[in-house]
């Protein structure tokens, strides 16, 4: 059964750094683009940052400069490093991949829980 797993989430305070990990697991053929969402209360969900299986990343202006995205294929892994962190940072982030499961297969969509990133003093 595939499945998205999320960690390291938590409470910081402003200026401080967070380390998100997600790791997809069960059977299948390769991971397309990985990536981070956002939902803080009473908003939409939006799109943090993501990146390629090659490697091109893409980020949210707001958070250029500050975040990083990256991955580790051989561990069917993506990380968003949080630097810099502000109080409008504070949501659910949500990890996100495309799976293809079977060679030939369209991609599918997938989603972890979610992990709750607060930034307060």
């Amino acid at each position: 059964q595939l499945q998205l797993v999320e960690s390291g989430g938590g409470l910081v305070q402003p200026g401080g750094s967070l380390r998100l990990s997600c790791v997809v697991s069960g059977s299948f053929f390769t991971i397309a683009a990985m990536g981070w969402y956002r939902q803080a209360p009473g908003k939409q969900r939006e799109l943090v940052a993501d990146i390629t299986s090659s490697g091109t990343t893409n980020y949210a202006d707001s958070v250029k400069g500050r975040f990083i995205i990256s991955r580790d294929n051989a561990q069917n892994t993506v990380y968003l490093q949080m630097n810099s962190l502000k109080p409008e940072d504070t949501a659910v982030y949500y990890c996100n991949a495309e799976v293809v499961v079977r060679i030939f297969a369209p991609p599918e969509d997938l989603w972890g829980q979610g992990t709750q990133v607060t930034v307060s003093s």
